[in-house]
């Protein structure tokens, strides 16, 4: 099969706070996990991601802290690609789209951008009313807004989009706004905007949303839940959107126009061009051109796909296809994968939402201070919300992790390494004809290898974890019916047979787990001696370690996990 080339990115996180286990759970443990997956097969891939440094977020936390928004953004951007890398988060970039190595190549190219789609008519200047706080003193950005949500009634709703119902909002619509600067009531007055004409490109989208639908070879459909949000806010109507703000932190507005001085480009006009900017950068550091991004963003040949949260589903499914339809000079998107939002329980509370102001979050920088990474890969994934929301349960997290990780996977890796250390001298025993029961256990392996990776090209994760666990639990039953503690005794070729097929199985789900629990899979492969190699091909699953092959003195993969450790430490 010829190579295939990926371009895959996690939605940019907002430079104003730490990373908590929500945020990984969407958009950026299952991207990690595809990447990994591919480049096992040996597909050319390019990972991208990084802060979003412009716009009102950024502003609003470093006013609350007393910072510059440079000093805040840039120590925030240092932070999540620390906590990223710790939690095994590779990206080949993680860039910022206002940090200082970063800012000029992604103004340059979000200006283009603005420009080509001025030049090309689908921009209308218009002077309207927006909401102004006189106390402050200055016209109010969407998120400088708050009030209720004319669509569902949720309170608390900001000016851009209602995170209970996920629409987009007219902050000018919002019942009783309030502003999150002085918490006055803001008045209306003129201000001049650029406005994207969205109802213009409604029949474009809808036909290539509608095309996603349909399974090609090679091409998975995209899940129910983003078509299904998406096409509905088409069938609304798509209203215009302002691609411009009063503002002072961000990308100037690149016209020659006195009415967009002192203007700046809508943070969602210009953040998702960071991937485009971050991918330039890193041509620029790899190959010497920037332009080389040209070879991921307008080539046909390569697959885009973009991971996100729920709540980012408007922007990514709709208003960056827009632009890029607008603009017309690159490829569109060829998946967008939202996972929802995960919610969270502790121990003798309720289920609530993560919150950082409440403080009911578990911080990736807290956690990897006292637990490992994988067994939190393992949770977050096996609880993905692929399809709906899902509950991050403490007391759940500890029993999956003794019972599932430590008495399934890790005990067979231990089980299965000690015996053949002990009575095998380190080495894989020879074997000798299989028996059915041998048969049926080696063809489970390559089941198993081939329904993973038809779930993992579909992007259903969950379900790969899964049936990498039942060949897991599958060898377990495997060992406990061929007693090799009794075979030895008496027939010690058929021990060496049961053996050599509980080897391969090692092998198999070291291969297996790589995407998932890399570093396990990193332990696994030392203990079985396969050498120095930096990806474990995905081909080599099937593929059986000879007779004589020397192992290495097992390590324990897994270690039981203790509530109080994490209650004591890690939700602070």
């Amino acid at each position: 099969m010829a190579q295939r080339r990926f371009l895959i990115t996690s939605a940019l996180p907002y430079s104003n706070g730490r990373l908590h286990v929500g945020h990984v759970a969407g958009a950026y443990l299952p991207a990690d996990t595809y990447v990994r997956y591919l480049r096992a097969r040996g597909e050319d891939v390019r990972f991208i991601c990084g802060s979003d440094d412009n716009g009102v977020a950024a502003l609003i936390a470093a006013r609350k802290e007393g910072k510059s928004v440079e000093e805040l953004t840039t120590h925030f951007n240092h932070r999540q690609k620390a906590d990223f890398e710790d939690v095994g988060i590779h990206f080949d970039v993680y860039g910022g789209t206002h940090q200082p190595e970063y800012v000029e190549l992604h103004n340059k190219i979000s200006q283009s951008f603005f420009q080509v789609i001025h030049d090309k008519g689908y921009f209308v200047k218009r002077t309207t009313e927006q909401l102004y706080d006189v106390q402050a003193n200055q016209f109010l950005p969407d998120r400088y807004v708050k009030g209720t949500c004319y669509g569902c009634g949720a309170p608390g709703a900001y000016g851009d989009q209602c995170e209970a119902c996920g629409i987009s909002i007219d902050p000018m619509q919002l019942i009783n706004p309030v502003s999150t600067i002085t918490h006055t009531r803001p008045e209306p007055r003129k201000t001049t905007h650029w406005y994207l004409q969205l109802g213009r490109l409604e029949e474009q989208l809808r036909a290539w949303l509608e095309s996603k639908k349909q399974v090609a070879e090679g091409t998975p459909a995209w899940r129910d839940t983003v078509l299904n949000f998406s096409l509905g806010q088409i069938k609304q109507g798509l209203p215009e959107r302002a691609m411009t703000r009063d503002l002072d932190w961000g990308v100037p507005v690149p016209l020659d126009d006195p009415d967009a001085r002192g203007k700046v480009l809508y943070v969602w006009f210009d953040a998702p061009i960071g991937y485009v900017s971050f991918t330039a950068k890193l041509c620029q550091d790899r190959d010497g051109d920037w332009r080389n991004y040209e070879k991921w963003w307008k080539d046909p040949d390569c697959k885009i796909v973009h991971f996100i949260g729920e709540d980012n589903t408007v922007f990514h499914a709709l208003t960056w296809p827009a632009v890029l339809m607008a603009e017309g000079g690159y490829q569109l998107p060829w998946q967008v994968v939202a996972n929802a939002f995960l919610n969270i329980k502790f121990p003798g509370k309720e289920e609530e939402k993560i919150s950082k102001s409440r403080g009911t979050a578990i911080w990736i920088e807290e956690y990897l201070k006292i637990f490992e990474a994988d067994p939190l890969r393992y949770y977050l994934t096996a609880i993905a919300p692929e399809s709906q929301q899902t509950t991050f349960d403490v007391d759940d997290f500890i029993a999956r992790n003794n019972g599932e990780l430590l008495n399934a996977l890790g005990n067979f890796f231990n089980r299965t390494l000690t015996f053949a250390n002990r009575y095998f001298e380190g080495k894989v025993p020879p074997t000798e004809p299989r028996e059915e029961i041998d048969c049926n256990h080696m063809a489970a392996i390559a089941a198993t290898a081939g329904k993973m990776t038809e779930n993992l090209e579909a992007f259903r994760f969950k379900a790969a974890l899964e049936d990498l666990m039942a060949l897991a639990r599958a060898g377990n039953v495997y060992f406990d019916a061929k007693q090799p503690w009794k075979q030895r005794k008496d027939n010690m070729a058929g021990c060496g047979t049961t053996i050599n097929a509980c080897l391969q199985t090692v092998k198999a789900l070291t291969v297996l787990m790589a995407p998932f629990l890399p570093f396990s899979a990193d332990k696994a492969a030392g203990m079985l001696n396969l050498g120095v190699q930096e990806v474990l091909p995905w081909s080599t699953a099937t593929e059986e370690l000879p007779a004589g092959h020397p192992l290495a003195e097992p390590v324990i993969l897994f270690k039981k996990l203790d509530a109080v450790e994490l209650f004591g430490e890690a939700t602070k």
